[in-house]
């Protein structure tokens, strides 16, 4: 890869990341489609993606432990219930044609979107819920199928988990963005990732070490501004994202 091709490479990784950190989900918004523009096959470029997105977690992770906004009972749940799926996911991607998935997956973003939208005060205040057994049984059970589409497609996962433990567990914003970026971010992407390659998805290793500095980068500056900014434009970052990652899932693109 040339320098300038290098150069584009780390800005999108760093912008995709950026506003993955800031609103709880979404880098392959426009780090997996680069990849395919820059010449990898859908399954190495995929592969390669799922990788990378793992210092986009540590890079958020850094940031939340220094500022003392995680959970960590929480955080080890959210990533323990997702654990099985992610697994089931990853394997199953590799003999299933995706593009009738990602159609119905942009459908559903594009649903999350929307009703974040028009639910003006949904996030805005902590409002706890569903802890007790039950609740947390049930919880676990939607993780692990939202778990499932994060092993198995390339954007817009996270965005799930955002707003499900907005809704299911009455977190705020920054709460669930925090919480997403370091159990999805780093642990449930990484699984996937370790899960593809033992199951032989190839990673073009050539192109990894300016993605992580890319991603690595990118969670930090977005979970920077993750806690520096208010829960309503945090708010407005995830119902934008739903939209570019719904429509781009549903046309194709």
């Amino acid at each position: 890869m040339d320098f300038l091709s290098s150069m584009g490479l780390f800005i999108g990784s760093l912008l995709s990341n950026t506003l993955a950190s800031l609103s709880g989900g979404g880098a392959g918004l426009i780090q997996f489609p680069l990849l395919i523009f820059l010449g990898l096959p859908f399954a190495i470029a995929l592969a390669t993606h799922k990788v990378a997105s793992v210092a986009l977690g540590l890079g958020a992770a850094l940031k939340h432990v220094r500022a003392g906004t995680l959970d960590w009972t929480l955080t080890i749940y959210v990533i323990l219930a997702g654990m099985a799926g992610v697994i089931a996911g990853a394997n199953l991607i590799l003999f299933i044609p995706g593009r009738v998935a990602e159609a119905l997956l942009g459908v559903l973003i594009l649903g999350l979107g929307i009703y974040s939208l028009t639910k003006s005060s949904l996030g805005q205040d902590t409002q706890p819920r569903h802890r007790d057994l039950a609740g947390m049984v049930i919880g676990g059970i939607g993780l692990a199928a939202i778990g499932v589409l994060n092993g198995s497609l390339t954007a817009g996962t996270g965005l799930f988990v955002t707003l499900f433990l907005i809704r299911w567990f009455g977190f705020d914003y920054k709460q669930a963005v925090a919480l997403t970026l370091v159990s999805v971010g780093l642990f449930w992407n990484g699984i996937g990732a370790v899960t593809m390659y033992v199951a032989g998805a190839e990673i073009y290793w050539p192109w990894i070490p300016v993605l992580l500095a890319g991603s690595l980068l990118g969670g930090y500056l977005g979970a920077h501004l993750a806690t520096q900014k208010s829960n309503r434009l945090i708010k407005r970052c995830f119902e934008v994202l739903t939209f570019l990652i719904g429509f781009k899932l549903l046309l194709g693109m």
